[in-house]
């Protein structure tokens, strides 16, 4: 399985502009690696490494359900190798997020939160949509049974 693909979702970017991270939607969820968190939080990719397994050590998640190893081609010097990188799912990192001392935290959680406020409020419209849409057809039904 691939993390890039057609599931792309859109681009985060920090309000000081200098963060830029591609977010990627796969298995109904978002997967980033350790670089690319590191990137997103301002952070280095140790820091990072910590605050996950710490997570995983405080079973605050567990690791098998929050990540998985994707195939990923990357440059090392001129040639280009193809190795399984490790991704963690929105849930890890929402929780790194929440770890991390920086400005950027705060900032991705704020985006993070109104993205899934938007998907649920728009899930909700459908929904309403579709339940008075049903709410006829029962009302029909009936009328034509009398």
């Amino acid at each position: 399985m691939q993390p890039y693909g057609r599931n792309q979702i859109e681009i985060y970017q920090s309000s000081d502009g200098q963060t830029l991270v591609e977010v990627k939607f796969v298995q109904d969820t978002i997967w980033l690696n350790q670089k690319q968190m590191a990137e997103l939080f301002g952070k280095d990719t140790n820091t990072i490494g910590l605050h996950l397994r710490n997570i995983f050590k405080e079973k605050e998640l567990e690791e098998k359900s929050t990540t998985e190893d994707f195939s990923v081609v990357q440059m090392e010097g001129k040639r280009q190798i193809r190795r399984n990188v490790k991704f963690y799912n929105l849930d890890a990192i929402i929780s790194v997020g929440y770890r991390v001392n920086s400005k950027r935290g705060p900032q991705f959680r704020i985006w993070a939160t109104h993205r899934l406020k938007e998907y649920l409020e728009q899930g909700y419209a459908i929904n309403e949509k579709r339940l008075a849409q049903k709410q006829q057809e029962v009302q029909l039904n009936l009328q034509y049974r009398f």
